[in-house]
């Protein structure tokens, strides 16, 4: 069960790694248009506010991954902090902006902390 945790909070490290780069850097492009379904102008318009958005991921990533190489208690309780701060995210992203932030934002984290608890 701890080696399944532990693979689930590195892939959802993954995930938000991935957020950043959408963010940060491919937001005004044709793949983070497609992304996020926004238009060109829209994608000109809120490039800073998408970088900083993908600068909140990577810290979201940067703990989890902090929380695979740290010792107990501090990985376990890091891991359960970074896990509920997605998940509330996602949820509240899925409310005001859309359903799919359910899916691929708070059903992984739920899922990884789900499976961290349970192995703690």
């Amino acid at each position: 069960m701890h080696v399944a945790a532990q693979v689930l909070v590195a892939l959802v490290a993954v995930i938000h790694l991935y957020f950043l780069v959408l963010e940060m850097f491919l937001w005004d492009t044709d793949r983070g248009r497609k992304a996020f379904g926004t238009t060109a102008a829209f994608s000109r318009e809120s490039a800073t506010l998408a970088a900083n958005q993908g600068l909140y991921n990577g810290f979201m990533a940067a703990g989890l991954i902090w929380s695979l190489f740290a010792s107990d208690p501090v990985a376990h309780q890091t891991q359960i902090f970074f896990l509920i701060c997605l998940v509330v995210a996602g949820v509240y992203g899925a409310a005001t902006v859309s359903r799919k932030i359910l899916y691929v934002q708070a059903g992984p984290a739920a899922l990884a902390l789900t499976l961290v608890l349970l192995a703690g």
